[in-house]
């Protein structure tokens, strides 16, 4: 069972990754947009949606939305290690974690 610090990491980084996917696939529309012209593909599994596009729109998607969840999860553990002294058990070396036990 989680203890309640393990809870409150994992609330804590589950919201910042979700805040942070749902700017970055505003971002990622509005950047699409721009450069192509084109609203961008509702449906990129779709035969009628050329190759190219499909997997341009899933490269772009996939790079800025995981850059986007590790970039908050980097800010929710800096903000959690300022407030608690220690970062959370889940971003912990094993070295730490040795530490730790033998302390």
């Amino acid at each position: 069972m989680a203890d309640k610090g393990d809870l409150g990491w994992r609330l804590l980084a589950g919201a910042a990754a979700f805040g942070a996917g749902f700017v970055a696939r505003k971002a990622i529309t509005v950047g699409w947009k721009q450069i192509t012209g084109k609203e961008p593909p509702t449906n990129p599994e779709s035969p009628d949606v050329a190759i190219a596009e499909a997997i341009g729109w899933a490269v772009v998607t996939g790079v800025g939305m995981e850059v986007a969840r590790l970039l908050a999860t980097r800010a929710a553990a800096k903000r959690w290690h300022n407030s608690t002294g220690e970062l959370p058990a889940a971003l912990r070396t094993a070295t730490d974690k040795i530490k730790n036990v033998a302390s």
